[in-house]
């Protein structure tokens, strides 16, 4: 094994802290006394206090945290059902179609996407608020989990089902006791992706939302152009925060999966 230069350990020390210095000083600022986010004045808990009587800005995580847990799990069965059309169906009639419809978000530009979004609802005559936000969501986020369960697809040794099958074992109940628990690390993944990316969202948002649907990204970004609240800090801390718990239950949820299907268990539960 070879040992790691100082050349290599700098790179890494200036790229990490290149990504997560200005998180860390968000986190601590949070705790600062004073008005002026530039300002350190010690440590208090003032901000936090005060946030939790801003109504708007809490209503927007809120509004964030549902669009995100909706978008992510509607994006997760759509992208996981999608996945296994494309690999186990063949070259049916339309795949190619669905394909280009499938990879065509991930490099298109987000602010065509919204746009795009906007014209069909403003036709169809659909008022804009929650579930056009979410649909938007749920429609560029399954992209992401379509091609991360389809990976996991390819490499999926098929002889396990077939063992399944021959022991006679139902298709659908082969599904459930065998493939579905043997790809469930990637849904999972899928999943985190989808809701990370929902909370993070602000472009597609802004074409899709309408009254009492704001984001906390459209909160902050209004807010953060009259100048940067230290309760902007604050919530920005707690979203943090909830972000990591969700990325802490997903590797546990992995990490159980990877061990209570090891060799042998799968059999067991035909």
């Amino acid at each position: 094994m070879r040992k790691a230069s100082w050349l290599n350990v700098v790179s890494v020390a200036l790229g990490l802290a290149f990504l997560y210095l200005p998180i860390v000083i968000l986190v601590i600022y949070s705790f600062n006394a004073s008005r002026l986010v530039t300002v350190w004045a010690g440590w208090s808990l003032r901000w936090y206090a005060e946030l939790a009587s801003d109504r708007a800005m809490l209503e927007a995580a809120w509004v964030t945290l549902r669009l995100a847990l909706f978008s992510a799990s509607a994006a997760t069965v759509l992208g996981t059902l999608a996945a296994v059309a494309l690999v186990r169906f063949g070259h049916f009639r339309g795949r190619l179609l669905l394909s280009g419809m499938i990879y065509a978000p991930l490099v298109m530009p987000e602010v065509i996407i919204g746009l795009s979004l906007l014209l069909l609802f403003v036709a169809a005559g659909i008022d804009r608020g929650f579930w056009t936000v979410a649909l938007a969501h749920s429609t560029l986020t399954m992209c992401f989990v379509t091609v991360i369960v389809q990976s996991r697809l390819l490499t999926f040794d098929a002889s396990l089902e077939e063992a399944a099958l021959d022991l006679g074992c139902p298709p659908l109940k082969t599904f459930f006791t065998v493939t579905l628990p043997l790809i469930l690390p990637a849904i999972a993944s899928g999943w985190m992706l989808a809701f990370t990316l929902s909370l993070d969202d602000l472009v597609i948002a802004s074409f899709t939302t309408g009254p009492g649907a704001t984001t906390l990204p459209i909160r902050i970004y209004s807010e953060v152009r009259l100048g940067v609240k230290p309760e902007i800090n604050a919530i920005c801390t707690l979203m943090l925060a909830v972000v990591a718990v969700a990325v802490i239950a997903v590797s546990l949820v992995i990490k159980f999966q990877e061990s209570a299907h090891r060799p042998g268990t799968i059999a067991a539960r035909i």
